[in-house]
């Protein structure tokens, strides 16, 4: 029996209903919403009813989220291919005591949040300075959970930035590091080098590049180096101070790491006392997860409206839309975070899925997204749920104006995707304009919009550290949530490995030591003509 049965039964007899039918019972916008704190997580404009939410909910207690919930945080090994504790939690819930093989692991934890607020204040008041004065610049290289949730933060903070300039490189295209280097001093430039095992190929292959830029004009580039690792060893071959390596266990996934040192670029922007801040944001959404019925926790109903999206309506996309310029980059480390954890083929007994695992996450900030896919969304053929996030009040006093022209825009296209535009809406339209005959009709199809079109809406009073630790926070419990819904292991990432490896054995073909026997004939042709167009 597939575990979605009821499920798909329910919205099979209800999927000719429409959602605004819904909106007949005037309660329905309070009923089909939660709030936390300052959140509020509205997802009436969706076809869930109350016999859906309590099919889903049943669902999410019959698949054990309260226990695997429960277990996560006790530090348990639930991370069972890797046979690892899933604790990215710890990092901002300092709990008195959390064991991991007997072992208490806060005063780690401590230790290490202490030297890195000690580090991050020494350079931002000029205690540490660079060989040619005070630190001006920050370059953190690191990829994939190293890159993006720092990356994502600072931007999303840069209102709060108070420390030195923060600069991100992960692509090992040459040209990323090359032009970020490009305007910076290398006497006045810290260099962090993020990687758990000091040996993520495009990670070290810049960490290189950056220290033989920095040789130039520094007589001793290590010593402005610093290393997010745990590999002592080879950040002292790299020769980096043991002062200015800070270190995490491998139950700290590289995608939910930014509470931990990965953070330490954030807290150089934005000052310890705001990290600490964005830490306690996260921390209050822990404790709401753990503790709110189901039915009124945001991160578990978040998870329950994309399971009825693509595992029951079989929508294989979703869209998130942050109507905030500074959340620009929280599509992609959403993207990451969710399509690296729930993108897998097999439940945790290593049995194929009988079902759709995650869907393709994408998005950009409103209002740019309006004039590029939103006609996709309104008027294509696939119907995309789209997810909302707007803040009730600007940053920016004096632009207050603009705001809430931004907030109008958003609340317009959720009704839009809601109520959409009837051909008759639309011929009555241009008829007032003048339109008559067959060129009426011809030209009102083209103006419809079928509506019916689910999204959702979180919003929050004002973009601060505490807020965004919640936001991320709630995401991160969305996808365990779905995780254990599904069956799978959200904590692993075997899918990103034989690209790897495959591209270690591509080198040597395409510098010419090997005529790259065993390779299919497609990729021994493009190296052939890659070889042959650098020789030219």
């Amino acid at each position: 029996m597939n575990r979605f049965d009821d499920l798909l039964s329910h919205a099979a007899a209800t999927k000719d209903r429409q959602i605004r039918e819904l909106f007949e019972n005037d309660k329905r916008a309070a009923e089909f919403s939660a709030e936390f704190g300052e959140f509020l997580f509205d997802y009436s404009k969706t076809s869930i009813d109350e016999t859906a939410r309590d099919l889903l909910v049943a669902l999410a207690e019959r698949c054990g989220v309260a226990e695997k919930r429960a277990a996560m945080f006790a530090g348990a090994k639930i991370n069972e291919t890797e046979n690892r504790a899933v604790l990215h939690t710890v990092w901002r819930n300092m709990a008195a005591e959390v064991s991991v093989d007997g072992r208490d692991v806060m005063p780690e934890v401590r230790a290490t949040l202490g030297r890195m607020q000690a580090f991050a204040e020494a350079v931002r008041t000029g205690r540490f300075t660079g060989q040619g004065g005070a630190i001006t610049d920050v370059v953190n290289i690191g990829i994939g959970g190293s890159d993006l949730g720092p990356a994502m933060a600072t931007l999303a903070l840069s209102s709060f930035a108070d420390g030195p300039r923060c600069h991100f490189v992960s692509n090992v295209d040459g040209a990323h590091i090359h032009d970020t280097l490009a305007g910076l001093n290398p006497e006045t430039t810290l260099v962090i080098v993020a990687s758990k095992t000091f040996t993520t190929i495009e990670t070290m292959t810049n960490a290189e590049t950056a220290r033989k830029w920095m040789a130039a004009k520094v007589a001793t580039p290590a010593a402005q180096f610093a290393a997010i690792s745990s590999a002592v060893d080879r950040t002292a071959a790299f020769g980096i101070d043991p002062s200015r390596v800070f270190g995490f266990e491998d139950w700290v996934g590289g995608r939910y790491s930014v509470w931990s040192p990965i953070g330490l670029s954030l807290m150089l922007a934005v000052g310890p006392g705001h990290f600490a801040e964005f830490h306690a944001g996260a921390a209050a959404m822990d404790r709401h997860f753990r503790e709110a019925p189901l039915a009124e926790n945001l991160p578990v109903l978040l998870a329950l409206v994309g399971i009825w999206h693509n595992q029951v309506q079989g929508h294989a996309t979703r869209a998130v839309l942050p109507y905030e310029q500074r959340l620009a980059r929280l599509p992609a480390y959403l993207q990451q975070l969710e399509m690296e954890s729930n993108g897998k083929r097999v439940s945790m007994d290593g049995a194929d899925l009988p079902y759709n695992s995650g869907p393709v996450v994408w998005g950009e900030p409103g209002t740019n997204g309006q004039h590029a896919f939103y006609q996709l969304i309104h008027q294509g053929t696939r119907v995309i749920p789209c997810e909302f996030l707007v803040a009730a009040t600007g940053r920016e006093p004096d632009l207050e104006h603009q705001h809430l022209l931004l907030v109008a825009n958003c609340l317009a296209q959720s009704e839009a995707l809601l109520r959409g535009r009837s051909l008759a809406e639309a011929t009555e339209i241009l008829r007032k304009k003048g339109l008559t005959g067959a060129e009426l009709e011809r030209q009102a199809r083209h103006r419809v919009f079928p509506g019916n079109r689910p999204s959702t809406t979180l919003l929050f009073n004002k973009l601060t550290p505490f807020t965004l630790g919640g936001i991320i926070a709630l995401y991160e419990h969305r996808v365990f949530v779905e995780g254990v819904i599904l069956g799978i292991n959200s904590f692993d990432q075997w899918g990103v490995e034989l690209g790897k490896e495959l591209a270690l054995a591509l080198a040597p073909v395409l510098s010419g030591e090997s005529d790259g026997a065993g390779k299919d004939g497609s990729t021994r042709a493009l190296a052939a003509r890659i070889r042959a167009l650098r020789e030219a």
